[in-house]
């Protein structure tokens, strides 16, 4: 991808976020992570130089590699994939920004353990299933403002920043409204927790999350096309 492509795909996109982020408020702010899990570092670098700051990575060793050869730039680093245990200390280690997909109590306690043995601190968000699918990871909505609250109370190594989820899977726009809507909701409640993110929206849904809502998007096919 060279330059020019890579500013008409990321002017292409704010141009849709303003649109979204207007019909809301003038005052609402919406965050774009670019997610390079199918792009290369060269790609990732592109697009930092026309001027997109905040990318995100799948899989933790994925994340590695590309932070290690763009070590050179100071990109906002966010992981964005599903975190197996095994992989918890390698995380730590690379200190990314944000983690957005914290999809479980148990999760966040061997978390919070492997932070406190490393004496660090790790901001994270709560994912939530908000679209009710079994291919989904993330608490059940029921249960996310009692979970995120647990959190807060045994985790101490770990900044809760708010929640994630991804819209439902379906072409009924309807449904994929009624899940970002879910997540919105609880949000809201934990705003007064401390909660400032909330991330809904990708390539195929992200104008329809901001008008729900949604303060940051996650963006890769419509970021890094050619």
């Amino acid at each position: 991808m060279n330059k020019q492509t890579a500013t008409k795909n990321l002017d292409e996109i704010i141009t849709k976020v303003e649109g979204a982020r207007l019909r809301i408020s003038e005052h609402h702010i919406v965050k774009i992570i670019g997610i390079s899990k199918y792009s290369s570092k060269d790609d990732v670098e592109t697009l930092y130089n026309a001027g997109q700051r905040a990318f995100g990575e799948n899989k933790v060793q994925d994340l590695k590699e590309k932070m290690e050869a763009l070590e050179n730039l100071p990109i906002e680093w966010h992981f964005v994939g599903t975190l197996q245990k095994n992989k918890i200390n390698n995380l730590i280690d690379l200190n990314p920004t944000l983690v957005q997909s914290l999809d479980s109590l148990d999760l966040a306690q061997e978390l919070n353990k492997k932070l406190e043995a490393k004496n660090k601190k790790l901001n994270a968000l709560l994912q939530i299933n908000s679209a009710y699918e079994n291919t989904k990871s993330g608490v059940m909505p029921e249960n996310a403002v009692e979970i995120y609250k647990q959190i807060l109370e045994t985790c101490p190594n770990i900044r809760l920043k708010g929640v994630m989820s991804i819209g439902a899977h379906v072409e009924d726009e309807k449904v994929i409204k009624d899940s970002f809507k879910t997540t919105k909701k609880i949000y809201d409640e934990l705003v007064p927790f401390g909660a400032k993110y909330c991330s809904m929206g990708m390539s195929s849904d992200y104008e329809l999350a901001i008008t729900c809502g949604s303060n940051m998007i996650r963006v890769g096919s419509t970021l890094f096309k050619d």
